[in-house]
């Protein structure tokens, strides 16, 4: 998707803006995976989540090719919702952010403090972005797309962070939402010519990906109702497919209930807040435990993806009880 200049490109832009994120191997995540499991930390940035990446990125590619545009509209569950306007608002250019009802009250209230105009729209993700790309039209506006070369480029920033402290790592589980932050992984391990599998994770109750993989061809759901927010897709990018493809070993579906247990886990060894597609990653690696057994000298990572969570949800989950949505 992108080459090695570019990454370097992508690097030094996200450079301006924001440190390194840490991967850390925490010890009682050891105790409880019986490996040592690598967490790298894209709850540490700017926006608490990965995404904000993609979004300096975008905002500069769109820049450098003098198509920056007056206005942007675009849609999200919340950690795009942010990264567009946190880029947008360095280049003066306004945002409006269209998000689904019952959408996150705090990621809402984050998208607005970095300045975006909140529109409420539909019943989830897909019917906000349907509505975003037609008021695109209408009101003249540039929509801002979940999955764009741009996008993949400034996300695969952290994954070069990871690899290229951690080569030998036997797999890495990415949780995958449209696909931009798989497709960064899988292509920086290429472009390094590392041998780990990448293992992609969805909600079992939004499997849109999941069965695409199997399948070899889009598959859309009819419905994505998980309280992992950023897994919530019914309509994959048939570009972030392709490249999943080729390159992931397999998908993990996992069940809201497993990551509940996730975020407790994380919170309970490395005192670090996960939102449920943060969580997901390590869902999936302690389901793969259970059933196979990695060895105990493997080194895997898992990807915290973000931290953006509700306080009430969060307190649902820390009382051992899962979300209902």
């Amino acid at each position: 998707m992108f080459t090695l200049d570019e990454l370097a490109e992508a690097r030094r832009i996200v450079a301006e803006v924001m440190s390194v994120t840490p991967q850390y191997c925490w010890p009682l995540m050891r105790e409880r995976c019986g490996l040592d499991v690598w967490v790298k930390h894209e709850n540490h940035t700017p926006t608490g989540a990965f995404k904000v990446r993609g979004g300096l990125v975008y905002l500069d590619f769109l820049k450098q090719t003098n198509a920056l545009p007056t206005g942007f509209i675009t849609a999200t569950r919340g950690n795009h919702g942010q990264s567009i306007p946190f880029a947008a608002s360095r280049h003066g250019v306004p945002v409006t952010v269209l998000v689904p009802e019952g959408n996150s009250v705090e990621k809402n209230r984050a998208m607005q403090a970095w300045g975006a105009q909140l529109i409420v729209h539909g019943v989830d993700f897909d019917e906000a972005r349907v509505e975003a790309e037609s008021l695109a039209q209408e009101q003249e506006l540039a929509f801002a797309p979940s999955f764009h070369k741009a996008l993949v480029t400034g996300v695969a920033t952290y994954a070069f962070e990871l690899f290229s402290s951690l080569p030998d790592l036997s797999r890495v589980y990415v949780p995958v939402g449209m696909g931009s932050g798989i497709c960064a992984v899988i292509t920086v391990r290429d472009l390094l010519g590392l041998k780990t599998e990448v293992i992609g994770v969805v909600s079992e109750h939004a499997p849109a990906y999941a069965l695409s993989f199997e399948q070899g061809s889009v598959v859309e759901t009819n419905d994505a109702r998980t309280f992992a927010d950023g897994l919530a897709c019914r309509v994959p990018s048939a570009d972030a497919l392709a490249v999943i493809r080729q390159g992931a070993q397999r998908m993990v579906m996992v069940d809201d209930d497993e990551v509940a247990a996730a975020i407790r886990a994380l919170y309970e060894d490395t005192h670090n807040v996960a939102e449920g597609a943060g969580a997901a990653a390590l869902a999936a690696l302690l389901q793969d435990q259970r059933s196979e057994r990695l060895a105990p000298d493997s080194a895997v990572a898992v990807i915290l993806t973000g931290g953006n969570i509700d306080a009430a949800l969060f307190s649902t989950i820390l009382r051992g009880d899962t979300p209902v949505v």
